[in-house]
């Protein structure tokens, strides 16, 4: 018997649909194991520890709601080789394949097998505190470093393959995936890269020292981070999921994961409309379903 997941978010539209979406794969004789997702501000909301050999078993993840509950659902799945399929309810995101009145359309292509699986690189985060490792994290979009509300700029030491490149003095750092370039890292200046491109960004957080500029680096260097001695009130956080306060003590690693993230998409579909339609450029038309 097949089985698909569903990843929902809390949203009584999403909700609804995930209803309508798992009576009809079980009317087919497909099992449906089902998970809600949490908001990263309710943290006592989060779904509790489920037996992994679940999700080995799953042909997908139908994920509904907003590049949010995307970014979630790839926490979720963790290492595990399960393809993603985002459905976005409302405006088209960067990580949905479908939008949300086109659901059953979608679900009975991925049953007929019209469908091809590509893969997103993801990074992984390693915080250190005194030699012990108190933070492991795998990201799909980033990884930020940012200042608090009242704290003065951040003195960010950053090391490439263990040489030393420069100190960023600035509101904070953006180290992304090119999936994570159409996120915080553009609204920052930086580029967009394809999904394929085999990079890494560091895009500095509005530089106090202009000629510091956003990098592209090749996704096989090793990343290292530390905040100059005294740097208080500093926060880094991993895809927005997750928040963890740092000081002078710690010491951040940052390399390509082993376990990318893989993602179903159709054969009609084309990542520069969905740029295109999400960033209002000439020549983008908005979409109500991205499957036909």
């Amino acid at each position: 018997m097949k089985r698909i997941g569903l990843y929902v978010k809390n949203d009584a539209e999403a909700l609804s649909k995930a209803d309508t979406l798992e009576k009809w794969l079980k009317a087919k004789n497909i099992s449906v194991f089902r998970a809600q997702s949490y908001s990263p501000e309710q943290p006592e909301k989060k779904d509790t520890r489920i037996d992994e050999t679940i999700l080995d078993g799953l042909l997908c993840v139908f994920v509904l709601g907003g590049d949010g509950t995307f970014l979630s659902a790839s926490r979720w799945v963790g290492h595990h080789d399960v393809p993603l399929i985002g459905a976005k309810f409302g405006e088209v995101g960067f990580l949905a394949e479908t939008a949300g009145e086109n659901l059953l359309n979608a679900a009975r292509q991925i049953l007929e097998n019209n469908y091809v699986i590509n893969q997103r690189s993801r990074l992984l985060v390693k915080v250190f505190r005194n030699e012990a490792e108190i933070a492991r994290e795998t990201v799909l979009n980033d990884m930020v470093i940012n200042k608090g509300a009242l704290a003065r700029l951040a003195n960010i030491e950053t090391y490439i393959n263990g040489l030393y490149l420069t100190t960023y003095r600035s509101d904070g750092l953006i180290v992304a995936s090119p999936t994570g370039s159409t996120a915080y890292s553009l609204a920052a200046g930086g580029p967009i890269m394809h999904p394929e491109v085999q990079g890494i960004i560091i895009n500095p957080i509005c530089p106090f020292t202009l000629t510091n500029r956003c990098m592209i680096l090749p996704n096989t260097v090793n990343i290292k981070i530390k905040l100059v001695e005294k740097t208080t009130d500093v926060f880094i956080t991993f895809d927005g999921q997750q928040v963890l306060e740092i000081t002078d003590q710690d010491t951040i690693f940052i390399s390509k994961s082993p376990h990318p993230v893989k993602m179903i998409s159709f054969p009609d579909q084309n990542y520069f409309d969905i740029l295109k339609t999400k960033l209002r450029w000439s020549g983008g038309v908005v979409k109500t379903g991205l499957v036909p």
